[in-house]
């Protein structure tokens, strides 16, 4: 079993910490992790939050609280290192990167040659509204516009050929709110362009780990509109501490399964 979708950010760059993470894959049966960071903690990315900060003084707080606290290099570091050691489940490393299509040049060039094992592209900005943040950010906000942009942007985004894989793919059902419209042209343009590009979708615990009330994973129209596609979906739990990695990946496995 794998959980495709651990952050390791709230620890030092140290082979202790990474054990942490090992021993609860550990616990949990699993055979591979993939260990990754956000793009954002990385100075060399900072430039591409400009308009997401203008946009919300929360975000722009928040923006400057996280941001920039290592160079790419420091992360390479601990890859190089954590390769060197012997494991008893797969490690892989990655970097989530919040997809902007102005910025698509520039995330090519900063993650070129840099031997990531994958690259996880993921919407958190529509239209710079930082829609995952806090319920109440969504009061006066345009339901239904807000979902067609999140979708179109994840077509663009698999389109791209810059990623190996989508984040939760309908994460912008967070908070609960739903569009007036069917959703299912959506999730067929973007199966068929995930299909098109061979990137998997990550289906992820977090959302019903945050929000006790949302489904587990994506919604089920959604799943088995990926499967129809041959999708690769691969589980994750987007853990930010050792604690939830594995969280709730038996139970996802068996609803791909029967989906």
């Amino acid at each position: 079993m794998t959980d495709g979708h651990i952050h390791i950010e709230k620890g030092p760059y140290t082979l202790d910490w990474i054990q942490k993470f090992v021993d609860k894959a550990v616990e949990m049966g699993l055979t591979e992790i993939r260990l990754l960071e956000h793009n954002y903690q990385f100075e060399e990315f900072v430039p591409m939050y400009d308009s997401v900060c203008a946009y919300s003084e929360y975000v722009d707080a928040w923006f400057h609280r996280n941001a920039g606290a290592y160079k790419l290099e420091d992360y390479l570091e601990l890859i190089r290192k954590v390769r060197n050691e012997k494991y008893p489940v797969t490690i892989k490393f990655g970097l989530e990167i919040c997809y902007f299509k102005e910025f698509e040049e520039l995330t090519a060039k900063l993650t070129k040659d840099k031997d990531f094992d994958f690259l996880l592209g993921s919407i958190h900005f529509v239209d710079d509204f930082a829609f995952d943040h806090k319920p109440e950010h969504w009061d006066g906000i345009d339901v239904d516009k807000i979902y067609r942009s999140y979708f179109e942007d994840s077509v663009s985004l698999a389109k791209s050929g810059i990623f190996d894989g989508i984040g939760h793919p309908d994460a912008i059902k967070l908070f609960g709110h739903k569009p007036s419209y069917s959703l299912t042209e959506y999730y067929e343009k973007l199966a068929k362009e995930l299909a098109k590009s061979g990137m998997y979708a990550d289906q992820n615990s977090g959302i019903a780990r945050r929000c006790p009330g949302a489904s587990l994973g994506m919604e089920e129209e959604m799943l088995k509109i990926l499967k129809k596609h041959n999708v690769k979906i691969i589980t994750s739990s987007d853990a930010h501490c050792p604690e939830d990695v594995g969280d709730r990946i038996k139970e996802m496995n068996e609803q791909l399964l029967n989906c």
